[in-house]
Parts: C-alpha cells; sequence; structure tokens
C-alpha cells in the first residue's frame, strides 16, 4: 500500500489500536482522507509556542512553559493573542510503514485560529513520523478573535500516508489533460498552482478583512454571527488591494478546483521567497472536493491570508499557493460533499461556517 490512507483504512486502525482514544472515535470524526481530532478537558496557557524536541516529552516542557490551567469543561474562553496547549482526546500507535500530518479544518483557518499538532519528541509542527507511540497535543493561538471552547471541539484534523505518493509535475499534467482539475489554464510547477480573483463578477466586494476589536465566537453556534460585527468588506474594482501588516483577509481562488475521488491534495507555499504574506493556514482538500458527482461541479479554494512586515500590494491573478497532488491508497467509500457534512462543497468567496449568509 503507497498512499493516503481512506476512511475505510482510518477505520481499520482504529479498530486495531493503532489510533486509540478516550472516549472512543466518534464516526462523524472520519473524513474522506484524514481524521479530526477532539479537545480533552484542560488547556494550559503557555509563555510561548514550543516543540517537545528530540528525547522529551511534551509534558516535560510544559513544566517549563506552563503559567496556568483552565479547566474546559464547562466551556472557556482562549483568549486573542495568547498560546495554548490542549492534550486530544487521541493517540497513536503507528506501524514502521505510517506516518502522519496535520492541518487546521477550514473553519478553524477562517477564523484565524493557528492550530498545530505537537507530539513527544517531535522537532516539526504538525508531523508524526512512522512508528510514533505517544500521544498528541493541539497548540493553539487566537489570532483575531477570542473563541468559547469545550472538550470534544475538532480544530484540527490529522492524514496518514504510506510511502511517497506525490505526483510529479509530468504526472499532474497528465491528470489533469484526462480529467481537467482547474476551469481555466493549469500553471504546474512543484504542484498545481493557485491564484486570486480580485475581481468578481458583478460585485466589487472581493474579500473581508477581520476587525481588531470584536467579541467572543462559540465555537459551537453554526450561522449565528452578523459578519459585519466581525468583518471589514473588502472592494476594489481596480484588480488589486494592498495588504496591511498584521491584518487578516479571507480571499477566493480564481480557479473552481478538482480533487478527483482517487487523490487528495494539501495547500502549500506558492514561493518560499516571498515573504511578505502567508496563504491558507488550513490545507487539507479531500477526494471528492469540487467533484461533479459529490455536488461540487469545481469549487473555489478559500484563501485565508495574513501580510506580514510590509504593505504589499496583491495582484489579481497573482500566484499566491500550489496544491500539491496525492494518490489515495485506495479510493475511499465516502468523498467530500458526498452524503457526509461538508461545509464548503462548491463554494465561492465564503467566511466560516459560524457566520450568517450575506
Amino acid at each position: 500500500m503507497t498512499g493516503v490512507c481512506p476512511n475505510q483504512t482510518i477505520e481499520t486502525m482504529i479498530a486495531k489500536g493503532a489510533i486509540r482514544a478516550d472516549p472512543p472515535v466518534i464516526p462523524a470524526q472520519v473524513q474522506p482522507a484524514s481524521l479530526d481530532l477532539r479537545l480533552g478537558t484542560v488547556a494550559y496557557r503557555v509563555r510561548a509556542s514550543f516543540l517537545a524536541g528530540r528525547g522529551k516529552t511534551v509534558t516535560e516542557r510544559l513544566a517549563e512553559f506552563e503559567m496556568h490551567r483552565i479547566d474546559l469543561s464547562d466551556g472557556a474562553v482562549l483568549e486573542k493573542g495568547c498560546v495554548y496547549l490542549v492534550p486530544l482526546m487521541e493517540s497513536l500507535a503507528l506501524s514502521d510503514d505510517i506516518q502522519a500530518v496535520a492541518n487546521a479544518k477550514s473553519s478553524t483557518g477562517r477564523l484565524d485560529l493557528l492550530t498545530r499538532t505537537i507530539t513527544d519528541g517531535g522537532t516539526e509542527f504538525d508531523r508524526i513520523p512512522s512508528g510514533y507511540n505517544g500521544p498528541l497535543y493541539a497548540e493553539i493561538c487566537p489570532r483575531s478573535f477570542s473563541v468559547l471552547v469545550r472538550p470534544g471541539m475538532r480544530l484540527n484534523q490529522i492524514r496518514f500516508r504510506s510511502g511517497q505518493a506525490v505526483l510529479s509535475d509530468a504526472e499532474l499534467t497528465a491528470l489533469h489533460e484526462k480529467t481537467p482539475l482547474v476551469d481555466g489554464p493549469a500553471v504546474i510547477k512543484e504542484g498545481l498552482g493557485f491564484s486570486v480573483d480580485l475581481a468578481l463578477k458583478d460585485t466589487t466586494l472581493v474579500g473581508y478583512r477581520a476587525k481588531p476589536h470584536t467579541g467572543v465566537i462559540d465555537l459551537d453556534r453554526i450561522g449565528e454571527y452578523d459578519p459585519r460585527e466581525y468583518w471589514e468588506e473588502v472592494h476594489t474594482d481596480k484588480g488589486r488591494i494592498i495588504l496591511d501588516p498584521g491584518a487578516f483577509y479571507i480571499l477566493v481562488s480564481r480557479e473552481a478546483v478538482h480533487i478527483p475521488p482517487e487523490y487528495a491534495a494539501e495547500m502549500a507555499p506558492y514561493l518560499a521567497m516571498v515573504g511578505e504574506f502567508r496563504v491558507h493556514y488550513a490545507g487539507f482538500f479531500d477526494p471528492g472536493f469540487g467533484h461533479d458527482a459529490a455536488g461540487g461541479s469545481g469549487s473555489r479554494g478559500v484563501l485565508e491570508v495574513r501580510c506580514h512586515e510590509a504593505p504589499f500590494v496583491l495582484e489579481h491573478g497573482q500566484v499566491v499557493g500550489r496544491l500539491v497532488y496525492e494518490r489515495m491508497a485506495h479510493l475511499p467509500t465516502q468523498l467530500y460533499g458526498a452524503g457526509i457534512a461538508s461545509n464548503y462543497q462548491g463554494q465561492g468567496l465564503k467566511l466560516s461556517k459560524h457566520f450568517k449568509s450575506t
């Protein structure tokens, strides 16, 4: 078996104890090519983000950085600008041929809620080596909005893979010729290029910018918040905007993307040398995203953009990210948007599911 593990393989891993959980994993956590991870019952406020480091456990390092701990049992607020560590309900006992990578879920990224997974002995965020046996932790840093969280909430997800399954540019080109992956010309260089749409049809609205002083967002409340209380609309009729340092934006890709059922994809930076902004904090695209048979007919990619050191001019059609496609080890028995709770199938410019439709 080589490739990304589909839902049925994840279910087998749970049954065999490679994925352990207390309480047990529920069916809604299992996605076409990933597993949602759940927050535990306590959050540790820490002085700074950290990695355990080789040969050390997270618990050992936590003793150095913990400021205080918060009981999440009845719900608690994680405040904007602070860093928290939350033990997850899931743990792993991976075989030597399975490795894993974690990422924030779409709704988490759209709230500018920086969420990364760390492990005992870990030297990288969100990367779990083959053979890992131990607990999982979520590092959470709310960047734009303070949030109310409870045990069992699912802010990040984990994808399992065996071997090397990334498509080369030649293989990606051949796949696009057989099954178009975007609805226009394909820019293929170390993945499929993703550009920004700053000229949406019949409107000058091209995105949203997070307001600096807002109320708390309860992550269990779906479709209840007035976006005007939390976001400023971004308008242009010139095909460009200027990103402000430190500001967070929701924009949308110019391309409608298609992930065939036999593949999964992950968003990656387009060029490391372009340091003025970062795009897409939530990077997993499941099999069936934008797929006709799963109700997609091509789906835009929502871009979560944060500007860094200096104001930066972003132009319509500028390539800002790339999708790296991987083969599935087996065809999943469920697809994104097909009979499961998929909030963003067929999407355009869209805020997280917590906000009322505009």
